[in-house]
């Protein structure tokens, strides 16, 4: 097992945000399609975050959530304009028609008892939504995060879905705690998601990911991303990368990106930043990238 560095170069090979000629309009365009599916009641922040991140980069982005509650789908729509809303109902035509998928931001997950993780009803709930969804589009590309990630098995997750877990979320899927030191880290994600066919990205000072051929660490970032929101702003960015990218590639610029992000923020208000304020910023780094290559 070879441990590579992420090195920002590799943008130069995306084919996100790049132009390719249409086959039916004859016209330069340079998004895909992705489907976000979230939110609830208690959690109408998460699935935003990563609706503006994710429409940053793709073409379009359709998304619907599952709550009953309407309320909860006018407190989205009125906070955020740049994406489809799509009826619950019809949101399987959606996801077909789309590139990459997330599904998890936002929506209701169990309450955890310690060395005693449950399912209780609002979490089994969550588990037979995305498990329906897994099972009828397996072959989609899929990011799995938030309410999603505490309710799903293993066994569940469609082969080479991309996971994001904590330190908690790590320990509930795979019955171990992670690896506090990097290259051992490393090594525990590379043998995990080899063993399961997944994508891991695992989220600290030196973030990691491996989709089992490849392992990567990604450097940078500071103590100013250890706040709400920002989990749901990286899984954006990789779903709007992921539409046109490999999801290696995807989740690795991701948070890439959004650990420079909060460098430059950093460097002119410190710590005192938060989601919003990233997502606004993760164009400009990479904008930074870009101009690099010149």
């Amino acid at each position: 097992m070879n441990i590579e560095t992420f090195d920002p170069s590799w943008f130069a090979e995306s084919k996100t945000l790049k132009g390719v000629t249409s086959k039916y309009s004859g016209k330069v365009v340079t998004g895909g399609g992705v489907t976000i599916i979230g939110g609830s009641k208690l959690f109408h922040g998460a699935p935003i975050m990563a609706l503006k991140g994710a429409s940053r980069i793709a073409g379009m982005v359709y998304f619907s959530t599952p709550d009953e509650d309407k309320g909860v789908a006018d407190k989205i729509k009125s906070l955020l304009s740049s994406f489809v809303w799509v009826p619950y109902d019809e949101i399987g035509n959606y996801i077909a028609k789309s590139d990459s998928v997330l599904i998890g931001p936002g929506m209701m997950r169990s309450h955890i008892k310690e060395q005693n993780f449950v399912c209780d009803d609002e979490g089994e709930k969550t588990k037979k939504i995305c498990v329906d969804f897994f099972n009828k589009y397996p072959d989609k590309k899929w990011v799995v995060d938030g309410g999603a990630l505490q309710v799903v098995s293993i066994s569940d997750l469609p082969k080479g879905s991309i996971i994001t877990p904590n330190g908690k979320e790590f320990e509930m899927m795979f019955g171990e705690k992670m690896e506090p030191e990097i290259d051992k880290r490393c090594e525990q994600i590379f043998n995990l998601a080899k063993k399961y066919d997944l994508v891991i990205l695992t989220k600290d000072e030196i973030s990691a990911v491996s989709d089992g051929k490849r392992v990567i660490k990604i450097y940078g970032g500071n103590d100013g991303l250890i706040k709400g929101g920002v989990g749901d702003t990286i899984a954006g960015v990789i779903v709007g990368f992921l539409a046109k990218d490999d999801s290696l590639f995807s989740v690795a610029a991701a948070s890439y990106l959004v650990k420079k992000a909060g460098e430059k923020l950093a460097d002119k208000n410190g710590f005192m930043f938060n989601a919003d304020d990233l997502l606004d910023t993760v164009p400009e780094a990479y904008g930074d990238v870009i101009k690099s290559l010149g």
